[in-house]
Formats: C-alpha cells, structure tokens, sequence
C-alpha cells in the first residue's frame, strides 16, 4: 500500500467522502455506513472531556467492520428506541498530516436529530478526528474518533453520527 498523494486533490476527495457519509446515515443507508471503513477499522464516539483526557472508551466503540455492521443489524433487528433521523451538517476538512502511508484530518459536524413527531433539536456538535487510508483507489477511514463537544451524551444515541 503506498501513501495518499496530497497534491492529488486529497481535500475534495475527503470533503467528498464526509458528504457520501453523511447521506448515507442521513438516508438512512445504514448497511452501507461499514463501506466507508478500511479493515481493520476503529470508530467511537465520545466527550471532549474524554478524548483530552486520553480515555479509550467511548459512548460507541467499534474495533473491526464486523462490529459496525453488528450495530447495524443490531439497529435494524434487536434495538428498540424511538424512530428518529439525522441531518448532517459538515464542515471543510483540515488535513493535519501524514505519515506511515496514512492520513490525518479533522472535520467539524453538526447533526440535527428529527422524531417521528416531526420536532427537530440540535443532538450533536463537535469534530471527527480521523485517520484515512487509501484502499482500492478510495480513501476509507482507518479510524474515525468522534468527538462531541458537550459532555451530555443523549441516551438516544442510536443511530452512528
């Protein structure tokens, strides 16, 4: 595996990448959100508090793209909460740097969470902190922490943000 080209117009293929996942969480794709991860893969989801800290777990934590689709499954079959949707709002990604073949980035989100009711509330903000890796000519995340800014985590939290 070589390393990404950063002169190759690596800003908009991640920009790009951030929008297919977000439509594909937002539409509701969700068998498809374990596509955008190389394998091995790690995502989680935790508090700034957590992540300045240092602390490996998170609210939501997955080592391997079987334990996404797991959560997928487990979202589709087994888990009972409130039918709700996402709407994603991404910022541009900085590119932080690369090294052994890989690349780091941060993005800033937003997401807006609506219930079946119709009622809309802001359920999350914060930034994806992400390591990136070319695969099959695609970048696919190799890690991909997510950080809220607030300490609150809602016990809805289903759905992957």
């Amino acid at each position: 595996m070589g390393g990404i080209d950063l002169s190759d117009g690596v800003h908009g293929r991640l920009a790009q990448l951030n929008a297919e996942y977000a439509r594909a969480i937002d539409d509701d794709r969700l068998e498809e959100w374990p596509d955008f991860f190389a394998e091995p893969c790690l995502y989680t989801i935790t508090s700034v508090d957590n992540y300045r800290q240092g602390l490996p777990l998170g609210v939501v934590y997955a080592d391997s793209k079987a334990m996404l689709r797991d959560r997928v499954t487990a979202l589709r079959r087994a888990n009972i909460y409130e039918r709700q949707a996402y709407r994603h709002v991404v910022g541009l990604p900085a590119i932080l740097g690369e090294s052994d073949g890989a690349l780091r980035a941060e993005t800033p989100f937003l997401v807006v969470r609506i219930m079946h009711d119709g009622r809309m509330d802001l359920f999350a903000t914060g930034r994806y902190i992400d390591v990136l890796v070319e695969e099959a000519g695609a970048l696919r995340f190799r890690e991909r922490v997510v950080v809220c800014d607030s300490k609150r985590v809602d016990t809805l939290l289903a759905i992957p943000l």
